[in-house]
């Protein structure tokens, strides 16, 4: 029995795996490639260079490749690559790249996706993440692994929000994330450190010690960045199992965007 529904309009030049659904009034253009056993719901539109990977479910009334809201675009070959596994609610809009940056948006494995999800051109979604209904990504923001974001958070172009990190509700991101950190506000300010998603993913009683420690150095004790920084890095001395997280931390820290700082 045939998984494409009747009333969807596939285009001949489209490579869609055998296991593939689709559903009723569907649109999917020449240039887009899914892989085995993702379901795409009723009422969507896949255009533009798009690929997607296995095991996806997409829901009704998304569009994915679309042209980026960016005026200096001109019909270049941009792209979107989605990774495996991942839950698109309804109503989302992921952008194709634009030539101005890498010409490709981009989400990892893993995510869940809710509904009125708006991913700008040349995001980068990493793996792991959960994005809460209504949350909107302006162009070229990046977004590493094992971040939520809640309820209508808004991110400002260009920044990066580190892993583990988190966003309350109507959070507006000004500024780079840095890993681990809970923020919240109209900017959004520093909280608190996502203790209880740590724990949740495993971490060892030792590594979230250190995670206290950088959030203490960070934005408790009226350090600047550079003396933050060198404290930092001399928690893997008492606490090498935190290694990688200071790493992490301390390699987030020296990229941050100059033009945008971090939340602090």
């Amino acid at each position: 029995m045939s998984k494409i529904h009747p009333t969807a309009i596939i285009s001949p030049g489209a490579e869609l795996d055998t296991s593939v659904s689709v559903g009723p009034y569907t649109l999917i253009g020449p240039h887009v490639c899914i892989g085995a056993g993702t379901t795409v719901a009723s009422h969507c539109v896949i255009e533009g260079h798009t690929t997607i990977g296995r095991d996806n479910r997409i829901f009704q009334f998304n569009s994915l490749g679309a042209v980026p809201q960016d005026k200096k675009y001109n019909n270049e070959p941009c792209e979107l690559h989605i990774g495996d596994r991942n839950t698109i609610r309804e109503f989302c809009t992921f952008n194709i790249g634009s030539p101005g940056d890498r010409a490709l948006t981009s989400v990892g494995h893993d995510n869940w996706i809710m509904a009125y999800v708006h991913l700008a051109h040349d995001c980068q979604v990493g793996s792991h993440t959960i994005f809460a209904n209504n949350t909107q990504l302006a162009g070229h923001v990046l977004v590493d692994d094992w971040v939520i974001l809640g309820g209508f958070t808004v991110v400002h172009q260009f920044c990066r929000i580190g892993a583990h990190s988190f966003t309350a509700m109507n959070s507006l991101l000004f500024a780079d994330l840095p890993p681990f950190v809970m923020a919240q506000g109209q900017p959004a300010q520093a909280r608190s450190m996502n203790f209880e998603g740590l724990r949740r993913r495993g971490f060892s009683a030792e590594r979230i010690s250190a995670v206290k420690a950088m959030h203490k150095a960070l934005y408790r004790d009226g350090l600047s960045l550079s003396d933050a920084m060198a404290r930092i890095a001399a928690l893997a001395l008492d606490k090498p199992e935190a290694q990688p997280d200071v790493d992490m931390m301390l390699g987030f820290l020296q990229s941050a965007s100059p033009q945008r700082g971090i939340v602090r």
